[in-house]
């Protein structure tokens, strides 16, 4: 239960669209403006650079808004898991930037809300190892998107390392939960990028939030037993 509640907490948080909220303080839809995406990039090239700014920084800390309160509410009862249970407030944040529902499921790409997760789960060289690779690739190959998408896959591979090297302080299954967490969520952005129609996006997030309660639950059937669930697959 208290995954959905992160869950919850997160989409919450991440429903505070700053780039529609900016435009419209200036009188603008930034909906009906170039791309029509309420994000970053788009704000950028059709407000300028402040409105840029303003809208990734809204839509970062919103994520760490919401990873904060996750820490409020159940460091207390659930420290052993709380890494875990930030990473399912910052999905929920973006689930909450990418599909608002008062927006008709059309807000950003996830990509300003995911380096506040990054910023909050992580530590300061993981947050330079991603910036600089986007701004080379971005500064190689000018495409913006490619950039966010190979900081995404470097994101998800920094988990990996720092979860295997013991920097979040779990193991086995809840470790885990985590990278399955991350790697649904690196498909969540790629599912934007692709521009799915609601009735799409509705069945894929049914399908993933599904997904996670079942590995929850396989993983408690079997008391957090990685070994024995390995010998079943190989048989």
């Amino acid at each position: 239960m208290e995954r959905i509640v992160c869950l919850v907490i997160g989409y919450i948080f991440g429903l505070f669209q700053t780039g529609y909220l900016y435009g419209k303080a200036h009188h603008v839809d930034i909906r009906k403006r170039g791309s029509g995406n309420a994000g970053t990039t788009n704000a950028l090239r059709t407000m300028g650079w402040k409105a840029g700014a303003v809208t990734f920084l809204g839509d970062c800390f919103k994520c760490v808004f919401a990873v904060v309160v996750v820490h409020l509410l159940f460091a207390k009862n659930y420290g052993d898991i709380l890494p875990l249970l930030s990473m399912y407030a910052g999905m929920g944040a973006v689930l909450g930037h990418n599909y608002p529902f008062y927006m008709h499921f059309k807000g950003g790409k996830g990509i300003a809300a995911t380096a506040g997760l990054l910023v909050s789960t992580t530590n300061v060289w993981m947050v330079l190892i991603c910036l600089v690779s986007f701004v080379l690739i971005v500064g190689v190959t000018r495409y913006v998107s490619l950039g966010s998408l190979a900081v995404v896959i470097i994101y998800l591979i920094e988990i990996i390392v720092y979860g295997k090297m013991g920097g979040f302080g779990m193991q086995g299954a809840h470790l885990m939960e985590m990278y399955i967490i991350q790697q649904r969520l690196d498909q969540m952005i790629q599912l934007q990028v692709q521009r799915l129609t609601s009735v799409q996006l509705m069945k894929q997030i049914t399908i993933l939030v599904i997904q996670q309660e079942c590995a929850h639950i396989w993983m408690q059937v079997f008391q957090y037993q990685p070994q024995r669930l390995q010998q079943l697959v190989h048989r």
